[in-house]
């Protein structure tokens, strides 16, 4: 991971957790080559361990091959929600929690 590509090490995103692609906002330009130009995906694999989603590939440099980055997101269903989360040096940090109901139980009124 290269502290010198980034603006802001690990951004804090909310609920924005992404399991592709690139968080260019906060990108500044390769520290290797000096060039700010597109970032790949590389080296990006899916594993499926205990009911858990993980998603891990690395952003790099289009011109150097340098590595910006290590890129990590998972999802999994705990009770009845769908939870996210995403840890990456680019690209931020951010969980997320959806509810599988029709109605989310946490966003509802009380009638009293």
């Amino acid at each position: 991971m290269c502290t010198s590509c980034v603006q802001k090490e690990y951004p804090d995103r909310g609920n924005t957790c992404l399991e592709n692609g690139s968080y260019l906002i906060n990108y500044v330009g390769c520290a290797k080559c000096h060039q700010r130009d597109f970032v790949l995906i590389s080296n990006k694999s899916t594993e499926d361990e205990d009911g858990e989603e993980i998603v891990t590939y690395d952003h790099v440099c289009k011109n150097c091959d340098h590595t910006i980055a290590r890129h990590e997101y998972t999802f999994s269903v705990v009770d009845d929600y769908q939870e996210y989360t995403m840890l990456c040096l680019l690209c931020g940090k951010a969980e997320d929690s959806i509810s599988v109901l029709p109605d989310d139980p946490r966003q509802t009124a009380p009638l009293f």
